[in-house]
């Protein structure tokens, strides 16, 4: 088993504060029914995933989401970029992290990433996601200054951060794209993907109360 934790960045899947781009047609409380259900999906792949340590590092309260093996602690800083360094600061040893708005990963994706980073000659796991963000990044080494300068959630977000990486002098490896859930169009493409999914449950339940 690689020495690389296993990283999950969320927030507490609540009406008004989780995923609000799927409002409308969505409405907040259906939105936040989404997220949970994508929050579950991905912490059911992180303990199908082998790995030596699972953080859940959380924006809201620890104790509903708290599992066996799951380390949960607490978001810190201002702005995505902010949130993100600081994680990989808690972490203090070489992480590869991921968001909850990506239910069909899976674990071998998960594990091909961690066995890249644990590689020689590989600093950083960068994963792009179809909107041009990234859906995964994993470091080596470092914390806030690989995020300095970096756009969070924009069409150039992927590009710039692979760009100061690179800057840093940081071997990148390139990981597979996703589709991370943002619009409706989104979470109807995903959950075609994950059919047995309990986020595609959750959008197809969704669907039969608004039709």
């Amino acid at each position: 088993m690689c020495r690389v934790a296993l990283v999950v960045i969320a927030k507490e899947p609540l009406p008004g504060r989780a995923k609000t781009r799927l409002s409308p047609p969505c409405t907040p409380a259906q939105a936040a029914t989404l997220a949970e259900a994508a929050l579950l999906d991905t912490l059911d792949v992180l303990a199908r995933t082998p790995a030596h340590r699972r953080v859940l590092v959380l924006d809201g309260r620890p104790r509903r989401w708290r599992r066996r093996g799951l380390e949960v602690i607490p978001q810190r800083g201002v702005g995505l970029g902010e949130r993100l360094a600081a994680a990989f600061e808690d972490v203090a040893e070489p992480a590869l992290l991921i968001g909850m708005d990506t239910p069909q990963v899976t674990p071998r994706l998960l594990l091909d990433g961690m066995l890249a980073l644990a590689s020689p000659g590989v600093d950083a796991v960068l994963g792009r996601a179809v909107d041009g963000g990234y859906w995964t990044i994993g470091l080596k080494r470092g914390g806030s200054e690989a995020f300095a300068g970096v756009p969070m959630s924009c069409a150039a977000t992927w590009n710039r951060q692979r760009v100061r990486l690179r800057e840093l002098g940081f071997s990148v490896h390139d990981h597979p794209p996703l589709r991370d859930v943002d619009t409706i169009e989104d979470a109807r493409l995903v959950a075609r993907a994950v059919p047995r999914s309990r986020f595609a449950s959750s959008l197809a339940a969704i669907t039969a109360i608004a039709a």
